[in-house]
């Protein structure tokens, strides 16, 4: 099996590992680094369990390979530990009752934390249509939202 050593930063921290070429970002986050905040959900790119921060850009890591990672930003929801709006809205989320199961969380934490760095201030339909990709099968959504709304307003 094919492997490749790769230079990037995972959560602020440089970091190099060497991974078989076919293994995706996901796999490599939580088998090789060992950060299990990010879910593997679906594997096909559909429910958001396993969003990430990609040079800023939220993607689903099941869908990259982790060698597309090589040189770049990534950023997982336990990277949003030391990020101020990552608390607040962790701290939003759990105010709010936004967790109910908890798999999603990760998923839709990290994808409110590039919603609202694009958009300090969403109306809740932005919110809504920010969050398509991400799925729960908990919540219903409504204090999902509410909680995004809520930690708009803490800043």
């Amino acid at each position: 099996m094919s492997q490749q050593t790769i230079d990037f930063t995972l959560n602020g921290v440089p970091t190099r590992v060497s991974v078989p070429l076919q293994m995706s970002a996901l796999e490599m986050i939580r088998s090789v680094a060992g950060l299990t905040g990010t879910k593997y959900g679906c594997g096909e790119g559909e429910c958001g369990a396993c969003t990430i921060l990609l040079d800023g850009v939220s993607l689903n890591s099941c869908l990259l390979f982790a060698v597309e990672c090589d040189g770049r930003q990534v950023t997982t929801v336990e990277g949003l530990a030391d990020d101020p709006l990552g608390r607040r809205i962790g701290k939003a989320f759990v105010d709010a009752g936004a967790v109910q199961c908890g798999f999603c969380t990760p998923g839709m934490v990290v994808q409110a934390r590039r919603l609202l760095e694009k958009n300090p201030r969403p109306s809740r339909e932005e919110i809504q249509r920010g969050l398509e990709g991400n799925l729960c099968r908990c919540t219903g959504y409504v204090k999902i939202i509410d909680a995004i709304e809520a930690a708009t307003k803490e800043s």
